[in-house]
């Protein structure tokens, strides 16, 4: 099924600024959220659209990228790269800021869902730089990356108690995590469920902390990662993986692990987009005799042929031999770039025959040698590249 566009969806122009959006996303979360409208599947999937349109037009990066590539941009960005990717639970967590902070979100609907909800606090993203080679990155690798992290407390396994007797339940929310309130808003007055101020939602109080956390749930330790990299991706692109971040305090659900990919420069390669770009220099005797050569590639060598008489600056195309898009879509090329090496020292032999070829016709250039060259090195780049 084809996907709407994220503007049209919120009902704003291009140029709306994040106010604008804002008031918008809130406006749709607010006529399609599942409390109001039971038992309707269409009316969910309105929900997590408008979801996923306010995940990609609040923030300056992912917005930018849809703006210039539309969807293939942000592919992988987004809550499982559809509407139907995000959960209830992953909404709720994202874009409680809307709606006025923790608890906020549910406030204007009678907070049935907050009650289904696990109200811990939920740990921090942790932010890692992951470097490639640009070989690495045409073949896509699992990298095991060791992080220091929050983690689980070892020892109270999160609860952040001394041992299970030390647990008691709240007696502000007997238990149940929230407490009711009368709320005007809007739409009049309505009835609210927020966490419990005492518990913070869990509905349990510590009468005596665990010694290792000193009642926090969790601790610094190192934890070794696997992070499986697609192909192509590029520098500075941003990969998410949920739930692989710090561990949230008292056994609260782990934030997201965001790896920010930084490309190794290359020896001989240049990367343009999905292309590869390699520069061959070649003696003159090569290019006008014409030669057979050997090319290093991503994944190998190949053998190109160099016709007699290949100027200095031709662009030789080895398909399919650059990067694969993420989306999978395509692959770049390999653009092989004639270069005419000049000696810097010459021996009295070689400079005599250079002497002697001279004056020769054949190794002068016509005047019209321009107009016969065509367009210039950089405009047949510029076309390969189209």
């Amino acid at each position: 099924m084809t996907k709407r566009d994220y503007y049209e969806i919120l009902s704003v122009e291009k140029s709306a600024d994040k106010i604008t959006i804002k008031k918008a996303y809130r406006k749709m979360a607010m006529k399609y959220h599942p409390d109001r409208n039971p038992d309707d599947a269409h009316a969910e999937e309105k929900f997590k659209e408008a979801a996923e349109a306010y995940d990609v037009l609040s923030d300056d990066d992912k917005r930018a990228r849809y703006d210039r590539f539309g969807h293939a941009g942000v592919n992988g960005q987004t809550g499982g790269g559809h509407a139907g990717g995000y959960t209830m639970e992953d909404i709720f967590s994202q874009f409680g800021d809307v709606f006025g902070g923790a608890g906020g979100f549910e406030s204007f609907f009678g907070g049935s869902r907050a009650q289904s909800r696990n109200s811990a606090k939920r740990g921090s993203n942790l932010h890692i730089k992951v470097e490639l080679s640009l070989e690495e990155i045409a073949k896509g690798i699992t990298k095991k990356i060791k992080v220091k992290k929050d983690v689980t407390c070892k020892v109270c396994h999160g609860s952040g108690a001394k041992d299970s007797n030390a647990i008691s339940t709240c007696s502000t929310c007997h238990g149940s995590g929230y407490v009711k309130q009368i709320r005007s808003t809007f739409l009049g007055q309505m009835q609210t469920t927020v966490a419990c101020p005492s518990c913070h939602g869990t509905g349990k109080t510590i009468t005596a902390k665990c010694p290792s956390c000193h009642g926090v749930g969790t601790q610094k330790d190192f934890e070794i990662i696997s992070i499986d990299i697609p192909p192509g991706v590029s520098d500075e692109m941003q990969l998410s993986m949920r739930g692989n971040g710090n561990a949230g305090p008292n056994d609260g659900p782990a934030g997201d692990l965001l790896i920010t990919i930084k490309e190794k420069p290359h020896e001989y390669f240049r990367r343009e987009g999905n292309h590869v770009i390699y520069d061959l220099h070649l003696n003159y005797a090569d290019v006008a005799l014409g030669t057979s050569v050997e090319v290093p590639t991503l994944t190998g060598k190949a053998k190109i042929k160099i016709e007699a008489g290949t100027p200095a600056g031709k662009v030789l195309r080895l398909r399919g031999k650059g990067f694969p898009s993420v989306q999978r879509y395509e692959t770049g090329d390999q653009l092989v770039v004639v270069n005419i090496w000049s000696p810097q020292k010459l021996t009295r032999e070689e400079r005599d025959l250079l002497k002697k070829m001279q004056n020769m016709p054949n190794f002068n250039p016509p005047n019209d040698s321009k107009a016969k060259s065509g367009a210039g090195f950089f405009d047949k780049l510029e076309n390969l590249f189209r």
